[in-house]
């Protein structure tokens, strides 16, 4: 299977979700899809067959706004219809909304309220470890949410009960909703930061799956310590359109621009064949 090529069928599927709702953070979502995709189809063992399996894999979305990627990758998966969710997404009392919904089959816990999917996360891992489980924890945030205390509350934490079954990621695309993020609230170096924090930390190209592979690797080998994945990516990934844009955090395409990117992911994906 050639991921980095279905990645931008599965950017074209989360689009036609946000086209289809007519709301949805695109720019976050473009720079998160080769992650999800590495995670859920090359590292965690997480599928429909075993998703209340004790044993199975746990993930949480913590930047929750870019479920709309999140979507793309569980109907892909096999958790979730795409049809279904492009007819119902973000309507009036759907299922399918903007933030992780639990009630939904492949979903952990709802998100969206940034800071909480790393405090979550640890408690799972530590619950693994007491219950003498092998499964791993992993979750995804975004640069932004690095801003908020209970992060590095979760940080000390993790390190202090030495969770090496926990692994996180940042998705550092140094854009959020009011700009780039070393304006908002300045934050190089990350590797500098989650090192002093005691953690194992592997920065990356997030958009490079032989990269992506082996740092998930390298953080299942890492023991005592947790580790956290620097994935640094381009927002708006797969089209000029969108590309470092930051009014693209959250965005519906016009019709113009919508058959541009979609143009886009067809060049990039015959490129990746």
């Amino acid at each position: 299977m050639n991921y980095k090529a279905m990645s931008f069928d599965l950017r074209k599927d989360c689009v036609d979700i946000i086209m289809a709702g007519a709301g949805g953070h695109i720019g976050g979502d473009m720079s998160l899809m080769d992650v999800l995709v590495t995670l859920y189809f090359k590292e965690m063992n997480i599928s429909p067959e075993n998703m209340n399996d004790p044993d199975r894999d746990r993930f949480v979305l913590s930047k929750g706004h870019s479920m709309e990627a999140y979507y793309a990758v569980l109907c892909a998966k096999g958790f979730l219809e795409l049809e279904d969710v492009k007819k119902n997404f973000s309507q009036f009392g759907s299922k399918y909304i903007g933030h992780p919904n639990n009630k939904l089959p492949g979903i952990e816990m709802n998100s969206g309220s940034l800071g909480h999917g790393l405090p979550v996360c640890v408690g799972m891992a530590l619950a693994g470890k007491m219950d003498k489980k092998d499964y791993r924890v992993y979750t995804v945030m975004g640069d932004g949410e690095l801003a908020e205390g209970s992060v590095w509350e979760a940080a000390m934490s993790a390190t202090q009960y030495g969770l090496d079954n926990l692994c996180a990621v940042v998705d550092r695309n140094r854009l959020q909703i009011s700009g780039c993020t070393e304006d908002v609230m300045h934050q190089d170096s990350q590797e500098e930061r989650w090192a002093a924090f005691g953690w194992n930390v592997i920065s990356v190209d997030g958009h490079d799956y032989d990269a992506l592979e082996k740092a998930f690797e390298a953080a299942r080998n890492c023991k005592g310590k947790p580790t956290m994945i620097i994935a640094n990516t381009i927002k708006g990934y797969g089209s000029e359109v969108m590309e470092n844009k930051a009014p693209w955090h959250h965005h519906v395409p016009s019709a113009e621009e919508y058959e541009q990117i979609i143009a886009d992911f067809a060049k990039r994906k015959e490129a990746a064949l």
